[in-house]
């Protein structure tokens, strides 16, 4: 998600594509170690998690049915008091 200055747009950008209810893929890497802060951000959802390589980061991805746009909009701010995380 882009900045708070651009939520508009990726909002419009969401309600363009999806029609809400609709599943929503997010995608994040995050150091590892960090993966557990996800299960906070999507209780009772079946996460998938991948190591990189070097098993220095996680990929984790959540297909979640979302509501509307804003509740997409919220998961990733939430994720984005994850310390190193990237969202794809």
């Amino acid at each position: 998600m882009p900045e708070k200055k651009d939520d508009s747009a990726f909002k419009k950008q969401l309600d363009d594509h999806y029609r809400w209810p609709s599943k929503y893929l997010f995608k994040f890497i995050v150091p590892s170690g960090k993966e557990g802060e996800f299960e906070d951000i999507f209780p009772g959802e079946e996460l998938k998690f991948r190591s990189s390589k070097g098993g220095k980061y996680i990929s984790i991805s959540a297909d979640v049915v979302m509501n509307s746009s804003d509740e997409v909009m919220d998961i990733y701010r939430k994720a984005y008091k994850i310390d190193g995380v990237i969202s794809l």
